[in-house]
């Protein structure tokens, strides 16, 4: 079973309810560092407001994931995704990683690559064909990580100010 990955000081685990804490703590984080500082029209106060019931509703469902570090002290990242179904349009099943943040001081530790391995898996055997994540073009660190595990670029959105 693929509950539990060592990485470095780290394991990696599958989150429940008593670790929503947690994942608001780190999502806080992630919007505060990336969509502060890369969309000035992102709500960096969400995760605080609505990040509860938002990973409360992820736990729970069958077709959702959140994962953990874990050691010793407080976890030190995460990732949440959840399956999407085929459309007419684009009929295939798409696991998508909705987020994912690992703390700057644990980033190149390991840590980010068994999270995105351990959603890999999973999606596996929830049956999706492809897995599908989104970053903001200008986080250049962001977009070499996916690149180096195996992501390609499939579209970009481009956005002007009226």
């Amino acid at each position: 079973m693929w509950e539990w990955w060592e990485v470095v000081d780290y394991g990696i685990v599958r989150a429940g309810e008593g670790d929503v804490g947690a994942l608001v703590r780190l999502s806080s984080a992630l919007f505060r560092e990336d969509g502060g500082m890369r969309d000035p029209f992102t709500d960096v106060g969400w995760p605080e407001r609505e990040g509860r019931d938002h990973f409360l509703s992820l736990v729970s469902r069958p077709d959702a994931l959140c994962l953990l570090s874990k050691g010793s002290g407080p976890p030190v990242g995460y990732l949440a995704g959840y399956i999407r179904e085929p459309t007419t349009v684009r009929p295939v099943r798409v696991a998508e990683l909705q987020s994912m943040y690992v703390e700057a001081g644990r980033c190149n530790r390991g840590v980010g690559s068994a999270l995105v391995s351990g959603f890999r898996y999973w999606a596996a055997g929830q049956g999706a064909e492809l897995i599908s994540v989104t970053a903001h073009a200008s986080n250049e660190g962001a977009v070499r990580f996916y690149a180096r595990h195996g992501f390609l670029p499939r579209s970009t959105t481009f956005e002007m100010s009226v």
